[in-house]
């Protein structure tokens, strides 16, 4: 029987928010926290909607709990005329209208029925967390909209996000506000911020004594993760009245002990420890009180390292405010935040989408699926670097072929609820695999334990042998999960699976292990005891002290995401003959030339590899030359190009020329700057690079020959006319130019220079060339550049000086009519 429902803000908006899907079959409701559109939307649709109401909650316990609140205001159970579906769990029936589903299970669907049969509408739900599966469920529905179901409704309904975008995005569909919330909220920040010193969990476990002392009614408290929660808790047991509960709450909880958290509180009060999944459409019941730590975790996904880890952030304006919203439910409140107000206006806007910070090898694999991504309406585009790490790991596992199109392989791949590298493993190897499986989905079981992963297999066998054998605690919890998922992914790994190798033997753990992670199989680098380089390209650690350190190879299957070098937190030992098993056929010989920077030579080696790996290496005898010379060119942009100084003066007159084209006056000649001739080392250095193997080989290398050869003898030509090597004296002889100053530069006696009357210039610009004039001892007498000025003005004081020191060299009293001389007078004369 229909209860009499309590008015909510929701209410006031339902009617427009029934027109605008009757007329245009798309709407967008903005509507805060505590409105009631998670459980009034669904129900005030069910009179015009034909067939079923889907709706998207993003997480278990919000889907859960959405739907038996709906069928408990309709008098019923759920099952009735309102069900749930999630990843192992289906409670509907053939009267079912309104099925609460979790975001995956929308794109199953899709994926069997790409026309929904039966389904008259789908409802987004908390669509500001803008998780990934909401995000391609979507652009897929908007698509099957466009192509195959106009009369489908599509409705989006969020509590802080920006709605306008999405409205756009929907063909400017009509966007429906509900103003206020159910109660006023208080808001109150820290006078000052907590000192640096103080740990982060004895902060918050302050903040929330403070605010159980201050207050009444139930207590909702935020934390980023289950250790803090835990902390936190342990903290707090002291120091809270004895009338006050704790109650932990986070997704990989027993739901008993979820549906314990949310449950009205039998008597006192109730502290509820929770992470985001409180600020979902979860009405917590007898919450007065909300305490915002400021902090939340999100996944990272670097795709250059392959590898995602958890990032714990500020949390953004947006998820404060649907927090603070939790405290205005069912009652007037008060919201605590772990921050002052000075620095709410420094938080970001938003939380980042998921679409563009996560790991996108599901995506990607659903959307080949799918067929094409093109024209999908993604209110974020996927990152194209993401998307094409995420295919190439996709390609390694065999789920798409060449032309980038799914495989069968992939589309056994898409139909398990896996990951692609898991789902790929059973496949391949059946349910032995599933244990193993098991445990990847879930968390570490043994928190603190050595990273060896088969320690955590062990614990899942056999519990309590395993207790009795081992120091290390497992989390009971997590273990029931993983045996649950054990039983389920049996169940659903295919009867065709190859359940040993090729030799007929088993697969063993980490030959399984090494089928899910082919880039993560790790050799560990020669003098270090616990790094590794892994197969796909990235470097890996692990403490010195850890057990498997120094194992030559193993598989690390979780990485903390470092971009440099990530840490291991779980790995196998593989022995070489077991991956020479698995990847035969990837395995091979090159030969590899190349400068080594530590040797400062050449090194010509045969290698086998492994991605990555080296399995095999040995001498390359017998190198081509052009591989010597293509490896010397790596060794001279190691070491910098060797110039000699005739080398020098080669660029120095290049440079003179070319550098004066901007006055109009130079050449077009090749541009010899430094950086122009390391980038074409290729082009005009590599063949003359041949003989040469070793740093000493090319520090001796004359390049004058090789950089006159990138001039044609025209241009030769030119240079030697405008910048000529050397200057002819009148007496015939050449002397080269200094092109390394600022303005070029010769030296030669004063007497040769006799009979001189127009000054020698240089250049397309006719730069006067500076001479020094030399004594016959070879002394500066003077620098010029301009000699016949020196001959008209200077010249006479040093005639008087020079006669007296060198009496048998002529000294004429006019050197413009006396001939040029090297010689001295005959002795006596």
């Amino acid at each position: 029987m229909t209860q009499i429902l309590p008015p909510l803000p929701i209410d006031i908006v339902l009617p427009d928010l029934k027109a605008a899907l009757a007329s245009h079959g798309r709407a967008v409701l903005q509507a805060p926290p505590g409105a009631g559109k998670t459980t009034r939307v669904p129900l005030a649709l069910l009179p015009q909607i034909t067939g079923t109401i889907l709706m998207l909650e993003p997480r278990r316990l919000a889907a859960r709990s959405a739907a038996e609140h709906m069928a408990g205001l309709l008098g019923e159970t759920a099952g009735e005329t309102i069900g749930y579906r999630m990843r192992g769990e289906s409670v509907v029936s053939r009267a079912t209208r309104v099925e609460v589903v979790t975001e995956g299970i929308l794109t199953r669907m899709l994926q069997s029925d790409p026309g929904l049969d039966g389904v008259g509408a789908v409802i987004f739900d908390e669509f500001h967390e803008r998780s990934l599966n909401a995000d391609l469920g979507l652009a897929l529905v908007w698509e099957v909209r466009a192509a195959l179901r106009p009369d489908l409704a599509v409705l989006v309904m969020s509590a802080t996000l920006d709605a306008a975008p999405v409205a756009a995005l929907m063909d400017d569909a009509p966007l429906i506000t509900a103003e206020g919330r159910a109660f006023p909220v208080e808001t109150r920040w820290l006078d000052r911020a907590p000192p640096k010193a103080q740990r982060f969990d004895a902060a918050a476990a302050d903040l929330v004594a403070q605010a159980v002392a201050e207050t009444s009614g139930g207590v909702l408290v935020f934390l980023p993760g289950e250790g803090e929660i835990r902390r936190v808790q342990s903290a707090l047991a002291s120091r809270i009245p004895d009338d006050c509960t704790l109650h932990p709450l986070f997704g990989a909880m027993p739901f008993a002990a979820q549906r314990a958290a949310i449950a009205p509180a039998r008597t006192g009060r109730k502290i509820v420890l929770a992470t985001a999944i409180a600020e979902t459409s979860l009405t917590i019941e007898d919450i007065r009180v909300v305490v915002d730590c400021g902090r939340a975790r999100r996944a990272r996904f670097d795709p250059g390292a392959g590898m995602s880890r958890l990032v714990t952030e500020a949390v953004t304006r947006a998820e404060a405010e649907q927090r603070r919203g939790r405290a205005g439910r069912v009652a007037p409140g008060i919201c605590y935040r772990m921050w002052t107000r000075a620095a709410e206006g420094a938080l970001p806007a938003f939380p980042p989408p998921e679409i563009a910070a996560a790991d996108l090898a599901g995506l990607s694999l659903e959307l080949a699926l799918w067929g094409s991504a093109e024209g999908l309406a993604f209110l974020t585009p996927p990152p194209d670097i993401a998307l094409t790490e995420a295919r190439a790991l996709l390609r390694d596992l065999g789920a798409l072929g060449d032309a980038g199109r799914i495989t069968d392989h992939g589309r056994a791949m898409a139909a398990l609820p896996l990951h692609p590298r898991l789902a790929h493993m059973l496949i391949v190897v059946g349910r032995d695999a599933a244990p193993l499986a098991a445990l990847l989905a879930e968390r570490d079981p043994l928190r603190g334990a050595p990273v060896d992963l088969s320690l955590r297999l062990a614990a899942l066998a056999d519990p309590k042998g395993f207790a009795a054998r081992h120091p290390y605690t497992a989390n009971p919890a997590v273990i029931d999960r993983a045996k649950a998922e054990v039983r389920r992914l049996a169940r659903l790994s295919p009867a065709s699976a190859r359940r040993e190798t090729a030799t007929g033997a088993p697969h063993s753990p980490a030959e399984m292990l090494a089928l899910a992670y082919p880039d993560r199989i790790g050799q560990r680098r020669k003098g270090d005891v616990a790094r590794y380089i892994l197969s796909g390209g990235k470097g890996a650690v692990m403490e010195d002290a850890d057990p498997l350190a120094g194992a030559r190879l193993i598989i690390a299957a979780d990485l903390d995401g470092d971009a440099r070098e990530a840490r291991i937190r779980l790995a196998l030992e593989i022995s070489e003959a077991q991956i020479r098993r698995l990847y035969a056929d990837r395995i091979c010989w090159a030969d590899v030339c190349e400068w080594s920077r530590r040797d400062r030579r050449v090194v010509a080696r045969s290698r086998e590899t492994l991605g990555a790996l080296i399995l095999d290496d040995r001498i390359w005898r017998d190198v081509p030359q052009d591989a010597v010379a293509r490896a010397a060119t790596e060794g001279v942009r190691d070491l910098g190009l060797p110039l000699t100084p005739a080398a020098q003066r080669f660029l120095s007159r290049v440079r003179l020329v070319d550098g004066q084209r901007a006055e109009g006056q130079g050449a077009d000649l090749p541009d010899m700057s430094d950086d122009a001739l390391m980038a074409g080392l290729e082009e005009w250095l590599t063949p003359h690079l041949t003989a040469c193997k070793t740093a000493e080989d090319i520090r001796k290398l004359d390049l004058t020959d090789a950089l006159r050869a990138r001039l044609t003898w025209d241009q030769m030509q030119v240079l030697d006319r405008l910048a000529p090597p050397h200057f002819t004296t009148p007496l015939g002889r050449k002397v080269p130019i200094d092109y390394s100053l600022e303005v070029p530069e010769i030296a030669l006696r004063l007497q040769e220079m006799f009979g001189t009357t127009t000054h020698p210039t240089i250049g397309p610009a006719r730069l006067p060339l500076r001479i020094t004039l030399l004594s016959p001892a070879g002394r500066p007498v003077q620098v010029t550049t301009d000699v016949p000025g020196f001959w008209a003005n200077s010249y006479a004081d040093v005639r008087k000086d020079m006669r007296g020191a060198y009496p048998r060299h002529p000294w004429p009293e006019d050197p413009t009519q006396a001939d040029p001389t090297l010689r001295a007078k005959p002795r006596g004369t």
